[in-house]
């Protein structure tokens, strides 16, 4: 009887940490959505003390009229510290003062060591003005 109740307790148990894993790895990679937006690239920056995080802000359609007053459309956005490329082109069309389109996905969930937002910016374009 006691050989069961313990089989029964480790299997349950289990079952909780694979569960748990499971969840977290799907929460920690699976997109909600994906899409774009374009504007002008207002600032990005490299925050945190013991782990650092990529974060950016694009302003998305100049000044809209708010509850307060004139409001800006500003849109918040983080970068995967690994992606390089992405980083390099923003400081780039930052440095050229470009209109760009960054193409995002937006995660379920936002995780402190990974970013501020659920948005994570996954390529660049800049865009001719015409």
């Amino acid at each position: 009887m006691k050989k069961t109740a313990i089989k029964v307790a480790i299997f349950f148990l289990l079952a909780l940490v694979l569960g748990t894993v499971g969840f977290f790895l799907f929460a920690y990679n699976a997109e909600y959505s994906t899409g774009n937006r374009t504007g002008r690239l207002m600032k990005f920056s490299h925050r945190g003390f013991m782990v650092k995080t990529s974060e950016g802000q694009l302003d998305v359609a100049g000044i809209t009229q708010g509850k307060s007053g004139m409001v800006s459309s500003t849109w918040d956005f983080s970068v995967d510290t690994d992606n390089k490329e992405v980083i390099e082109a923003i400081d780039k069309a930052m440095t050229a003062n470009s209109f760009v389109k960054l193409h995002y996905e937006e995660k379920f969930f936002k995780f402190w060591w990974r970013g501020d937002t659920k948005y994570f910016v996954t390529k660049v374009e800049i865009v001719p003005e015409n």
